[in-house]
């Protein structure tokens, strides 16, 4: 019996041992996830502190030149203390806009100079009409009284200054240089966002005057930045300005590029406006005097033959994607500072004065090299 047993309880033990050696490890299930999306290697840009303005005692000014002639010169202004006054002025103009609607702000209720930019600004509006188009049997582009009309803005711009209370002569012509530049190029009758960036340097240079103090800013954003749009789509209308550059850069605008970092500034935690809204043209109609994207998309579909952002606008049609006016505004900062700030062919043309002073070791067009 006692080998019975062994030999019926064999075959058992064989089975156990051939099915521990075949059985499989069930893995753990783990829940599948979406992919996180892929990080920008741009981070977003954060706002520099802006400097006080300096002491005007120590200041000898002087008429502004071009600084930026080689790589080189570009890479010393990216790495200096002007370009972050730069991004500090024009980034703390985005973010007094935020959440905030034109109508938000007024003139009454800001110092008089805001009235006085904004009274400037409607003279060069009214020199249109003295400067009118001359018939050129068809030509849409170039209008060539458009140069008469740029020539007229000095003759004016000396008593402006002196209103807003600057008195030095020199001083005067510095700062009203940026001015003059703002309305485009008058041999090549073109106009692109160096000439918009030269707007911003004039208000950031009375701001170095301490004329336009912190406490303006919501107004130059949203009152004095909105009266110089205004002219400006004027004077492109009326003279035929080419853009500047490559035609439609950005595929934004073919003129403008800041309109639309404050006017994301403007929607940010906007109740019902998101950024699809673009696509909807009641939204456009009923909303557009008060933000300034949606005042731009409405003028871009206005003023295009095929009302289609997708094809006359594609980026403007990939950015409506985005899932807040927040990460817009991020996205408008980058490009700011990668299409307009970093691009030599753009900052080229940019001019060094005083206020906005160059650093040692960049160029003169002279040829010399000297300290600033």
């Amino acid at each position: 019996m006692p080998s019975t047993t062994t030999e019926s309880s064999l075959p058992l033990r064989l089975a156990r041992a051939t099915n521990a050696a075949h059985k499989i490890a069930i893995p753990t299930l783990v829940p599948r996830r979406k992919p996180p999306p892929p990080q920008n290697p741009f981070p977003v840009p954060e706002t520099p502190t802006l400097a006080p303005p300096p002491d005007l005692s120590t200041l000898r000014f002087s008429e502004p030149e071009r600084r930026i002639l080689s790589e080189k010169d570009h890479e010393l202004f990216l790495a200096s203390p002007t370009y972050s006054i730069i991004l500090a002025f024009v980034f703390s103009l985005s973010e007094s806009a935020a959440s905030k609607k034109i109508s938000s702000v007024s003139i009454s209720s800001n110092p008089s100079i805001v009235g006085q930019i904004n009274s400037f600004l409607s003279a060069i509006d009214g020199t249109i009409k003295l400067c009118p188009p001359a018939d050129q049997g068809g030509s849409r582009f170039g209008n060539p009284s458009f140069r008469k009309f740029f020539d007229m803005i000095p003759l004016q711009s000396a008593s402006w200054h002196r209103t807003l209370g600057i008195t030095n002569p020199s001083a005067i012509s510095e700062v009203s240089t940026y001015l003059h530049n703002s309305f485009g190029n008058p041999a090549r009758i073109d106009y692109g966002s160096g000439h918009e960036l030269n707007f911003v340097i004039w208000l950031l240079c009375l701001n170095r005057l301490s004329l336009l103090p912190e406490s303006t800013f919501p107004a130059i954003t949203l009152l004095i930045f909105p009266k110089y749009l205004s002219v400006l789509r004027k004077v492109q209308t009326t003279y035929y300005l080419e853009p500047a550059g490559s035609h439609g850069v950005w595929g934004l605008d073919d003129y403008h590029f800041l309109p639309f970092l404050y006017g994301a500034s403007q929607l940010i935690n906007h109740p019902y406006i998101r950024p699809l809204s673009i696509h909807n043209d009641l939204v456009l109609e009923e909303e557009g005097d008060e933000y300034l994207y949606l005042k731009m998309v409405r003028w871009t579909m206005s003023s295009k033959s095929v009302k289609n952002l997708r094809v006359t606008q594609p980026m403007l049609d990939d950015i409506s994607s985005a899932k807040s006016w927040e990460k817009v505004e991020q996205g408008m900062r980058r490009m700011f500072i990668k299409e307009v700030l970093g691009k030599l062919p753009v900052m080229q043309h940019f001019l060094f004065g005083t206020l906005i002073p160059a650093v040692e070791g960049m160029s003169r067009e002279d040829g010399r090299w000297r300290m600033a």
